[in-house]
């Protein structure tokens, strides 16, 4: 597959947008930047400016694109999935040149890494966007993902499981704190999302045997991973604990907190106990489509995929039962930024 890190070219219309520059040179104070991660099933954008110890989101752009809708069946990113995800690309691409991006990095995760007709894709975006997109592999998200969220991370406890459920693949890095700052000692990343299980299990009413079938999926997965580090000893030992990057947590927490609309400001750095993670997941199991489609934190647009969010969740926290864990509104984007300014958010 392809894969650039340069962030632009002349977009149509022969407007000058932001030229590219290597994401790994650090970008000078004041300077605008931005990120985008293409998903499975989101679309989103962050464009900040650079201060003197890290950087200040001045714009954002989000949307459910649903880019990997049927991949799992045709191994393609089908006709109007495409559509739709250019179309969020165009609205992200006339943000960067209004707020004059100079330097930024593109990324394009699962449904990109999968699909057979990806070059394609690419070069449809950039055609009629001016946008070249990077795909990066499986580490490089996980690293991004960690490297975003780190700052929620208890610089106190020893060791971290840090995950971000996507659309159609799930990260789960182990990490070490050192002097408080998180190494990563290894990633997984799991075939499994929210879009790819829905597909497979349904969307509406989902069965008590569909979603004990969509824990044991997942829980096989992490076997492996848990026999090669022993991560269950540890959080035995009380030295281990969790965090979680995902529209899942995050919904589940806006639900637990009783938000009557979701507020990334409440939601973010919040913590969750699994008892109410587990008592949520099956009570969002048993309702219909319209049901949760009805609750301001999910929404219609989430509405079908939240309970697949809730299998992977909670095989993550039967694998390794640390009790708790702390919910980030923030991953990909945010590490990229990072990696751009040279330090967190303002």
């Amino acid at each position: 597959m392809r894969g650039l890190s340069i962030p632009a070219v002349a977009p149509p219309g022969g407007a000058a947008a932001a030229p590219g520059v290597a994401p790994s040179r650090r970008a000078a104070t004041g300077e605008v930047v931005a990120a985008l991660d293409l998903g499975t099933n989101n679309c989103r954008l962050l464009i900040a400016r650079t201060t003197a110890r890290g950087f200040r989101v001045i714009d954002a752009f989000s949307r459910i694109t649903r880019l990997g809708e049927g991949l799992g069946v045709t191994g393609l990113l089908g006709e109007a999935a495409v559509a739709r995800t250019i179309e969020a690309l165009a609205a992200c691409a006339a943000k960067i040149r209004a707020r004059g991006v100079r330097r930024g990095r593109y990324v394009a995760t699962e449904a990109c890494r999968r699909a057979a007709n990806c070059a394609e894709f690419l070069d449809r975006v950039e055609a009629a966007t001016g946008l070249r997109l990077e795909i990066i592999p499986t580490a490089e998200e996980a690293r991004l993902s960690v490297a975003g969220c780190a700052s929620l991370l208890d610089p106190t406890v020893p060791h971290g499981l840090v995950f971000d459920i996507g659309g159609g693949s799930t990260e789960a890095s182990w990490v070490r704190l050192e002097r408080g700052r998180p190494v990563i000692v290894d990633s997984i990343s799991l075939p499994h999302g929210v879009v790819s299980l829905t597909e497979r299990y349904g969307g509406d009413r989902v069965a008590p045997e569909s979603y004990a079938a969509m824990l044991d999926e997942v829980r096989q997965e992490l076997e492996a991973f848990e026999a090669r580090h022993r991560i269950a000893a540890r959080v035995a030992a009380g030295t281990v604990q969790m965090l979680g990057s995902s529209g899942t947590v995050t919904t589940l927490a806006g639900i637990h907190l009783g938000l009557p609309r979701y507020v990334r400001a409440l939601v973010d750095g919040t913590t969750l106990e699994f008892g109410a993670i587990a008592a949520l997941s099956r009570r969002l199991a048993g309702l219909s489509l319209e049901e949760r489609a009805a609750h301001p934190c999910v929404g219609r647009e989430r509405a079908d995929l939240v309970v697949a969010g809730c299998a992977i969740l909670e095989a993550i926290c039967t694998t390794w039962p640390v009790g708790r864990l702390r919910v980030a509104d923030r991953g990909v984007r945010e590490g990229i930024l990072i990696g751009l300014s040279g330090g967190p958010a303002a």
